[in-house]
């Protein structure tokens, strides 16, 4: 495993050090990360341009590198979101979409695509192997079954999102990178079973993969660490992320449309929440992941400065540097095929 990592998202904005990728990459290293997973964010980073130009490409891991840090991924969430909208949605994610093309959702998925597939490109250009974002989502709104869905509703709805996205996961498996969906609230892919079932609608499609974030599983009362036990072998990105979940007499999971404050589930940063860290860095170390842990701060409470400087201490300490050795390794007897059949009794 690398890291510790940290998702710049949250923290972008207009005055320094949080106005360029280079000062944040230093303010990160500052704190004690060795990476950055960075949102494509015109602000940050060009995309268009870094899909196309290695020079570009070299200039940015050369500015972030000259603070000891690595891009560890890049991150197209929103664009992955707007590949697979509802109408019912379309107004609440109309500011994500470009100008040019924000007053037409009809156009949404054809731009979606464009993006998706140049992050694939930039994503080869700087060596990365794995990629963060979202599947959209055209069933959400159907999410609790009242009234009954109909029949072949399910299907059709996953066999339309394999169709918008097997092009992009074409070209992620063209360009040698992992696209990782997280799996989270909101989006066609929110459990296992969805996961699977996209998995099937899409053939198994090597590139199709999981960034896992136990947080999102807390809230849904999901097993956390069997998921990992399931899906290992998809999951190749990994969102640091604590959470917590105390229901009460007015509300449980679906949160009774309350502030994130007054929810029964609600993120927290790391250590202040009940994830089991431990036993998830134990789950990576058996199964032998080896990208990167990155914080992802989406606190209700602290302050986000203050969640950034305490994420990288205790990422570094729950990472696991796998032993090389058994710890009976001393008491070993060597190789004797005889003297084993006599243990067995079989000489």
């Amino acid at each position: 495993m690398k890291g510790p990592a940290i998702f710049l998202a949250q923290f972008a904005g207009t005055e320094p050090p949080f106005d360029s990728l280079e000062h944040m990459a230093k303010w990160a290293a500052d704190l004690g990360y060795v990476g950055i997973q960075v949102p494509t964010d015109p602000a940050l980073f060009d995309l268009t341009i870094a899909a196309d130009s290695q020079d570009y490409c070299d200039e940015v891991t050369g500015k972030v590198g000259r603070h000891g840090i690595q891009i560890t991924e890049l991150s197209t969430h929103l664009q992955g979101q707007l590949l697979a909208v509802h109408p019912a949605y379309e107004q609440m994610f109309a500011g994500f979409v470009a100008p040019e093309v924000r007053d037409n959702p009809k156009a949404w998925p054809e731009w979606a695509t464009g993006q998706l597939i140049a992050a694939a490109k930039a994503s080869k250009r700087l060596g990365l192997s794995a990629h963060a974002t979202f599947s959209g989502a055209l069933l959400w709104h159907t999410m609790y079954p009242w009234p009954q869905r109909p029949a072949g509703l399910v299907e059709a709805g996953f066999a339309e999102l394999a169709r918008r996205w097997r092009p992009v996961l074409d070209a992620f498996a063209d360009n040698g990178v992992a696209c990782c969906y997280e799996i989270h609230p909101g989006e066609d892919l929110h459990d296992g079973a969805t996961f699977e079932r996209f998995l099937d609608a899409v053939d198994g499609h090597a590139a199709a993969n999981i960034l896992y974030d136990p947080s999102h599983f807390m809230l849904q009362q999901l097993d956390y660490l069997q998921f990992i036990d399931l899906y290992h072998d998809r999951i190749r990105a990994f969102h640091v992320k604590d959470a917590e979940f105390r229901p009460n007499g007015r509300s449980g999971v679906y949160g009774g449309y309350q502030d994130w404050v007054e929810r029964p589930g609600r993120f927290r940063s790391l250590g202040d929440g009940q994830i089991d860290f431990r036993q998830v860095f134990s789950k990576f170390a058996s199964y032998g992941y080896d990208g990167w842990a990155v914080l992802e701060w989406e606190c209700c409470l602290k302050h986000p400065e203050d969640g950034a400087r305490e994420g990288a201490p205790f990422i570094r300490e729950h990472m696991i540097r796998v032993t090389d050795r058994a710890f009976d390794d001393f008491a070993a007897s060597g190789v004797d095929a005889e003297g084993n059949l006599k243990i067995l009794g079989l000489d």
